[in-house]
């Protein structure tokens, strides 16, 4: 993969309030003000443009997901994608009908594997899909920087997406497909997937953290 700088995107691609989640400004609160607003402004479309990505967006999105923690450094994750013509077709027909509807749109479909087993010892990893999540949580946050939308699945068929990206089922867990690419107009989309086109809540922290004394 070769070397990614920010300086290789343009700043209107990168930062400007064009790029931002429509709606996700006016929608979402945070309640923590020194929170990165990277954390609030992401959020899942399901209406992308078609127009490609660049290659140096694409070395950028897996090298944010190269530097992720995990167990004992054993970096389970495994990424298969593809971005256009038969290849992106083939791993398109992993995802169900009622994904593929609005997926199909988006210049680049992920899928995501966690491998079992360490590499070290070959003992099962019981960690590896905590340490796959967070890769691809990476993965996300660096596309959203760069004025780029992900929408992450599970409405897909693993075996099928053992056998599109040839990946073995006893050596890895297919995990989720992941789209990424430029947000489109919410018109785009049919009627019904319109209504639920904008970001969604949270719930407090007060509901889910909890300080020991």
């Amino acid at each position: 993969m070769g070397k990614f700088y920010l300086d290789s995107i343009p700043f209107s691609r990168c930062c400007s309030r064009e790029s931002k989640p429509q709606g996700g400004e006016l929608m979402r609160k945070k309640d923590a003000p020194k929170t990165n607003e990277l954390f609030t402004e992401r959020w899942s479309p399901r209406a992308f443009e078609e127009s490609p990505l660049e290659q140096a967006e694409i070395d950028a999105l897996f090298e944010a997901a190269r530097w992720s923690p995990s167990c004992y450094n054993d970096q389970p994750w495994y990424f298969v994608y593809a971005t256009e013509g038969e290849p992106l077709k083939r791993l398109q027909s992993v995802l169900v009908d009622s994904n593929q509807v609005w997926a199909k749109k988006a210049p680049m479909l992920v899928m995501v594997f966690a491998r079992r087993n360490f590499a070290h010892n070959q003992k099962e990893n019981k960690w590896s899909e905590f340490d796959v999540g967070a890769s691809t949580m990476a993965l996300i946050f660096q596309a959203h920087f760069m004025g780029l939308s992900c929408h992450p699945m599970a409405g897909f068929s693993p075996e099928k997406a053992y056998e599109v990206c040839g990946v073995d089922p006893k050596t890895h867990k297919a995990m989720c497909a992941l789209v990424v690419g430029k947000q489109g107009d919410r018109k785009t989309l049919p009627s019904d997937i319109q209504e639920r086109e904008f970001p969604n809540d949270r719930h407090p922290t007060g509901e889910f953290v909890q300080k020991l004394s």
